[in-house]
């Protein structure tokens, strides 16, 4: 719950100390400038405070770790409702309009995850899942997309750095493996998720786990 808070957090400080020209820049998320990524934010912010209010009765069938699906290729942004999160994000026109939106959905998400009880069991995307663990997969979804917002921002903050490594367990759980000790954190959440290629020293690190990669997380 407090990993969920401040990586909540310290993104959404992150988009709101923006200046207005960083909003159309590229992102980490192929095809979306960081206006895409904030729209996308928006949403994932929507989904949080309904998941909390979607009340299950049945036992959990997923938990943090094996709710995420495994695609074997990386998105491309043609997918139609990436594409349909383009048109969004434009439709804002300014970026004071998109930063507001963001802030007051936001701040709503991040009340309602501190109030919920870790563990109620929610449903999401014909799933059950603890509050505790679906708090526990945005810790990921938030510390990726982090990731993403400052990929081409070399002055935005970055994560926290227990958002990262709790990120980075979780990654090494669900590939089944650990990576090695000499990537840190945030080459590893970079890598493993296929958001920039290993170089050659690092891909004979990872040996056998090099197969595996991109870890396409969805």
């Amino acid at each position: 719950m407090d990993l969920f808070s401040l990586s909540w957090t310290a993104l959404r400080t992150a988009v709101a100390e923006l200046p207005d020209e960083a909003f159309a820049q590229p992102s980490g998320c192929t095809g979306w400038l960081v206006q895409d990524l904030v729209c996308h934010l928006i949403i994932d912010a929507q989904d949080v405070l309904i998941t909390l209010v979607t009340p299950a009765e049945t036992e959990p069938t997923r938990d943090a770790v094996t709710y995420w699906d495994v695609a074997e290729t990386p998105p491309t942004g043609d997918d139609p409702l990436d594409a349909l999160t383009v048109r969004l994000a434009a439709a804002y026109e300014e970026p004071r309009l998109l930063k507001f939106h963001f802030d007051d959905v936001g701040s709503a998400a991040g009340r309602a995850a501190e109030l919920a009880d870790p563990g109620l069991r929610v449903g999401t995307r014909d799933q059950v899942l603890t509050v505790s663990d679906y708090l526990s997969v945005y810790v990921m979804e938030w510390t990726l997309h982090h990731l993403d917002l400052v990929a081409h921002l070399p002055d935005a903050a970055e994560p926290p750095a227990e958002g990262l490594a709790r990120s980075r367990e979780m990654l090494e759980k669900i590939a089944g493996t650990a990576f090695p000790a000499s990537f840190s954190d945030k080459d590893t959440l970079l890598v493993g998720t296929g958001r920039r290629a290993p170089t050659d020293a690092e891909k004979a690190g990872l040996g056998e786990l090099a197969a595996k990669l991109p870890l396409v997380l969805g």
